[in-house]
């Protein structure tokens, strides 16, 4: 690595005041599972690195009608813990299925959206849950929804001088079923070929309402299907609806190819998996109304 000086400040000012500070030249560090790599490859060169592990109120979570999740708080933590397993279990089944115990052990929620790896597979599970962001700097706060905070490849809407702080989960839902699904083709710590994360409500005739389709590994960005979404609202959820919005995905998509497969390989199989996200988020929707 080009040599850098490391900060360690123990309060959130601190932290935001060494930023706002050193300015492009500084880049914040929580688990470091994605900026070492890019420091390591010579991609980013920061002559400053400021370290957020010791701003423990940064990693809690807290119910309030939904969920307030702090930045710190590991994909470890979230894939396990009995209040997100219970108002927010598709970010738990996408937490849990991040590559390897000890990479979600160190990774961070809040490093997993400001980090904007398209392939990543908490943004679009955020997505589908109607997610905000909360980003803190100097001059304020500002709250941001998830799917309007991701701007190209390995970028946000966020300023230089801004930290995300915090995660809110709204209350999901009445009737609500949840699906994720992510299709690896290699082995089960690699990056999708395509992930897909699904939330719909049925009422009591199975009536369709709130859908919501998101995407990764499959733009620039992770990406909202709302042509599904549309599709798929008011109507009966049934094999017949789910084979005829998948395809609408394609509207939506916009895969690179590479050795995971190609951009009509990938496409494709966006069209399989929201179906099959489609029926299992139906299915447990379905169970737990009876």
């Amino acid at each position: 690595m080009i040599p850098f000086t490391y900060l360690e400040p123990l309060t959130r000012d601190e932290a935001l005041a060494l930023l706002a500070r050193h300015g492009d030249e500084a880049k914040l560090i929580a688990g470091g599972t994605g900026l070492v790599n890019l420091m390591k490859q010579r991609l980013v060169r920061p002559r400053f690195v400021i370290g957020l592990r010791a701003l423990k109120t940064l990693a809690r979570v807290e119910e309030s009608g939904g969920l307030t999740i702090g930045a710190l708080t590991t994909l470890q933590s979230l894939a396990t813990c009995g209040s997100v397993r219970l108002l927010a279990p598709l970010l738990a089944e996408a937490c849990g299925h991040v590559a390897t115990v000890r990479i979600r052990s160190m990774a961070t929620i809040g490093g997993a959206v400001a980090h904007a790896d398209p392939n990543l597979d908490a943004p679009p599970a955020l997505m589908a849950m109607d997610a905000q962001i909360i980003a803190h700097s100097q001059r304020g706060q500002r709250t941001i929804p998830t799917d309007q905070f991701f701007s190209g490849y390995y970028e946000t809407i966020l300023a230089q001088d801004e930290i995300v702080t915090e995660i809110l989960i709204p209350e999901q839902p009445a009737g609500s079923g949840t699906a994720f699904l992510k299709f690896l083709p290699a082995t089960q710590d690699d990056y999708a070929t395509v992930s897909v994360a699904v939330r719909l409500a049925l009422d009591g005739n199975g009536i369709i309402s709130e859908p919501r389709v998101a995407l990764g590994a499959a733009a620039m960005v992770p990406v909202r299907a709302k042509a599904v979404e549309a599709m798929l609202s008011g109507k009966v959820a049934d094999a017949t609806t789910f084979r005829e919005a998948a395809p609408m995905v394609l509207d939506a998509i916009d895969p690179i190819a590479d050795f995971r497969g190609s951009v009509d390989y990938k496409r494709k199989m966006a069209v399989v998996h929201v179906r099959r996200a489609l029926a299992e988020a139906s299915a447990k929707a379905c169970a737990q109304s009876e």
